[in-house]
């Protein structure tokens, strides 16, 4: 046994990780991640890198972590914090227009949350659930944006030019690894050479007071109480004092002094608490966080004790947790009679007509039917009568929901996904190719669009929209490849359809003769 392994659960930690880095530098030693596909980080006395070498980078490196088991993919959750950390970004003069953000969640239950290089920021669930307010949340991501808006992560790379050059699966798995058991994280590190990366993934004290300063103005800009990021801090300093197992996992790679949380408090005395009310997508993302943790009577006695005793901070989101628990044990029939219970609770008078004055805010009658509050509510009530095997009455929720919520991500995939599950290819595709005319670049509707057209036998098409797939997941060859079966497909297509797809694959074989002759340079 080795040596750094104390006990038996650290031990399997430390060999699993062990083990993924070993297939990891593998996968750099046959060619897969070598060094001369890193950005070029230019001359050593320079002090950063630039913002396209860093959005590089970090590409490189969210490859890595979008495989990883414990990436949340989910729309929703990844929707809700885009649209937080967009306003945040938004509304800050701190905030370069043209800095690009990407904000993301991991499933994981220890506290922590970290920036990466081209402004990609993870999130744990067990940081989302842990915070009491959405000021509270916000103060960590405004927290996290201040250490990209100063630079922070490009000074550290460029600063450590040639200890990049390691591999970026060693960062990748670094990364993964301590987010939930740094010392683990340390050991399998030090076993694969890489420990210098490591050690510049945790930021100086001096970066935490700047992110702190300017992380308080960017969240007074976007309206949140700033009081929120001290308070947050101190509840995790307290936490880790009477912790068994050590400080959280956000603590060892942020330090966190006395004084730092006393210069948070003396630069908000003056400005007094703000009344900022939560969003109810805040409280709906942590309880479809939280039904989704532990065992499955675990989250459904959670929520149920919780509704029992009163003992919640919304009682929409409550609900909606045991719902989302429900569907997780496939107990369906109970699932659809919460659902009712939960429009009843929106829903008091019974009289669609006085919706306006509910405490939620005014709500939209559709079709002879009122809209909840938000679309998560309206996904998770289609859900539960796809469960029941009931795809119209689904279908007709995404119907009315997509009226009022046209740009959400969830309901888009969902509607595309049922109709095509449902046989109804044609209205699938024409839906689809809709919603791609607003957003080109989307990767799971040129899935769903390869599905449509398999579905209804066109292989060309089919090949074409399976190219856009790898093009937008950066694999060139595959894309090419495709283009190159889709014209052999010929038959199924017009010449309009034929001309753009040579167009298309003209076009990356010249992005593809260029790649190989910058990196000959």
């Amino acid at each position: 046994m080795p040596a750094d392994c104390l006990a038996g659960n650290i031990c399997t930690s430390v060999m699993k990780l062990r083990s993924l880095s070993a297939s990891l530098l593998l996968l750099f030693a046959s060619g897969a991640f070598a060094a001369s596909d890193l950005p070029d980080l230019g001359d050593v006395s320079q002090e950063t890198i630039s913002p396209r070498q860093e959005r590089q980078l970090g590409l490189q490196i969210m490859s890595q972590i979008r495989a990883d088991p414990s990436y949340l993919g989910d729309p929703e959750i990844a929707g809700y914090l885009n649209t937080l950390g967009n306003r945040l970004a938004s509304r800050s003069s701190e905030v370069r227009p043209d800095q690009e953000f990407e904000f993301f969640a991991l499933q994981e239950k220890s506290i922590n949350a970290f920036a990466l290089p081209g402004g990609f920021m993870g999130f744990n669930s067990g940081l989302i659930t842990t915070a009491q307010s959405e000021s509270e949340l916000a103060g960590v991501m405004a927290h996290e944006m201040a250490h990209v808006t100063q630079k922070h992560l490009a000074r550290m790379i460029a600063g450590q030019k040639y200890d990049m050059l390691f591999s970026i699966a060693s960062l990748a798995l670094a990364i993964l690894a301590a987010r939930s058991n740094p010392q683990a994280a340390q050991a399998v590190l030090t076993a694969t050479q890489a420990g210098l990366i490591q050690s510049k993934l945790n930021f100086t004290r001096e970066n935490e007071k700047e992110a702190d300063r300017v992380g308080l103005q960017i969240m007074l800009s976007a309206g949140f109480d700033p009081h929120g990021m001290s308070s947050f801090f101190g509840r995790l300093q307290a936490a880790g004092r009477f912790q068994e197992t050590g400080a959280p996992s956000y603590l060892r790679t942020h330090p966190l002094t006395y004084e730092r949380i006393a210069d948070i408090q003396s630069r908000t005395q003056n400005i007094g608490y703000k009344q900022v009310p939560d969003s109810l997508d805040f409280h709906l993302v942590r309880a479809k966080l939280r039904a989704a943790q532990g065992t499955i009577q675990e989250a459904i006695n959670h929520f149920d004790s919780g509704l029992r005793e009163k003992r919640y901070s919304n009682e929409i989101a409550e609900r909606y947790g045991l719902i989302s628990a429900l569907l997780r044990d496939k107990n369906y029939e109970r699932a659809d009679k919460e659902m009712d219970r939960l429009y009843e609770t929106l829903h008091p008078s019974g009289k669609p007509g006085k919706l306006e004055n509910h405490p939620l805010g005014a709500l939209v009658r559709v079709e002879n039917r009122t809209a909840s509050p938000s679309a998560m509510i309206e996904t998770l009530a289609a859900r539960v009568k796809i469960a029941l095997e009931q795809p119209a009455e689904a279908l007709a929720i995404y119907r009315n929901a997509l009226k009022l919520y046209p740009q959400n991500r969830a309901l888009i995939y969902d509607y595309a996904d049922v109709l095509l599950a449902n046989k109804r290819a044609d209205e699938g595709l024409k839906f689809i190719n809709k919603q791609l005319l607003y957003t080109p670049g989307d990767v799971r509707l040129y899935e769903f669009q390869a599905k449509g057209y398999e579905a209804v036998g066109n292989n060309m098409l089919q090949h074409r929209a399976q190219a856009e797939v790898y093009i937008q997941q950066g694999n060139l060859h595959a894309a090419i490849d495709q283009l190159e079966t889709a014209l052999r497909n010929s038959s199924d297509g017009d010449f309009y359809q034929i001309s753009s797809i040579e167009a298309r694959l003209n076009e990356l074989r010249e992005w593809e003769a260029s790649f190989k002759k910058d990196k000959k340079k």
